[in-house]
């Protein structure tokens, strides 16, 4: 009889801990064609409005988080294949980007799958030297938000041609 009692507080306890976990940061759930998805990190409502209809018209499903906790929460349950995040998005007192902070801490592996956008006030669009200092793929400047879906498409077009042998080599080898 204690067995019994003690078997039925085992069962009892698993299942409250199973209701316990919140799935509803989950951003997709896919039951038709998968597209490529996006993260636009974006506060402005009329930047964020412009880069989700250039996003959509190359065909990707879109998330918009409000707070980077959101975004890096998006991030646990999917990889996404571009990030569009702006310089100043849920910034710390010390200037600091957590946003970007996640995606430099991001395994390489991880990281190379994703293409990442820096929405930037300062810095010109396509300044690869920037780029290169903020490890992201692309600059765009806020002024030029309008040319987002011609660039966007040419600068992800010469990613996959640049990492397509890397790529092909890691399938072939069972890496990726």
């Amino acid at each position: 009889m204690e067995k019994d009692i003690e078997m039925n507080k085992e069962k009892s306890t698993s299942i409250s801990i199973s209701d316990e976990i919140d799935y509803s940061g989950r951003p997709f759930d896919f039951r038709g064609e998968i597209k490529e998805t996006a993260l636009i990190c974006e506060l402005d409502p009329i930047i964020r409005q412009k880069i989700s209809e250039a996003l959509k018209s190359l065909e990707y499903n879109i998330i918009e988080p409000t707070t980077y906790k959101d975004a890096i929460k998006y991030f646990s349950f999917h990889t996404f294949n571009v990030v569009v995040v702006n310089e100043n998005f849920e910034n710390d007192t010390s200037g600091v980007n957590p946003v970007l902070t996640y995606l430099e801490k991001m395994s390489m592996s991880l990281r190379r799958k994703i293409f990442v956008v820096l929405v930037s006030a300062t810095f010109a669009t396509m300044d690869y030297m920037h780029s290169l200092n903020k490890s992201v793929n692309l600059i765009i400047n806020e002024d030029e938000i309008a040319e987002l879906p011609l660039i966007l498409k040419k600068e992800i077009e010469e990613n996959e041609y640049f990492y397509h042998v890397y790529k092909e080599y890691n399938r072939k080898y069972g890496k990726i």
